[in-house]
């Protein structure tokens, strides 16, 4: 490739990044919801919660201070985060886990009709593991959580925003 080649496609890629280029519906700033306010409600203030309150927020979507006041309730009816031992060494010790996260969640209006029947989002990675490297492995078990954490919400925007009645 000649010189010529190479700035020729350098100019063309940052031309692309310069005008914005972006995946039609990759921005989840431009959903466009049935329904104007929500009520979340939920056991208590997670990582999830705040992170889908914030998603929310910068969709425009107006969060009710109850439920009685919201045009729909989001319940996030139980979240859990497991580690099971995937595999084993010869000598009995960890090679592998498998870190699950699931979120049970359903949204309902105020008349309790189902727009978003009981649903499960279910989520895992694979953590290869290594005595040697504890706290490395740590703080990678961390990211892994946080990118379930992150892909959970999304995929929880995505079920509200086609959520509707359902009869």
């Amino acid at each position: 490739m000649t010189n010529a080649m190479r700035a020729l496609l350098l100019l063309a890629i940052l031309a692309l990044s310069a005008c914005s280029f972006h995946l039609r519906g990759s921005n989840p700033k431009d959903v466009a919801f049935a329904f104007k306010s929500l009520y979340l409600k939920a056991p208590g203030e997670t990582a999830f919660v705040a992170d889908l309150r914030r998603m929310l927020k910068s969709s425009k979507v107006e969060l009710a201070a109850s439920a009685d006041k919201a045009d729909l309730v989001l319940d996030i009816v139980s979240e859990q985060s497991i580690k099971q031992i995937l595999s084993l060494s010869g000598s009995g010790r960890v090679q592998e886990y498998q870190l699950l996260y699931r979120i049970s969640l359903r949204a309902y209006d105020i008349k309790q009709n189902d727009w978003l029947s009981a649903e499960e989002i279910s989520l895992s990675r694979i953590l290869p593991y290594d005595d040697t490297q504890v706290l490395a492995k740590e703080q990678e078990e961390a990211l892994l959580y946080k990118d379930m954490r992150s892909d959970a919400v999304a995929q929880t925007m995505r079920r509200l925003s086609r959520a509707k009645p359902q009869p």
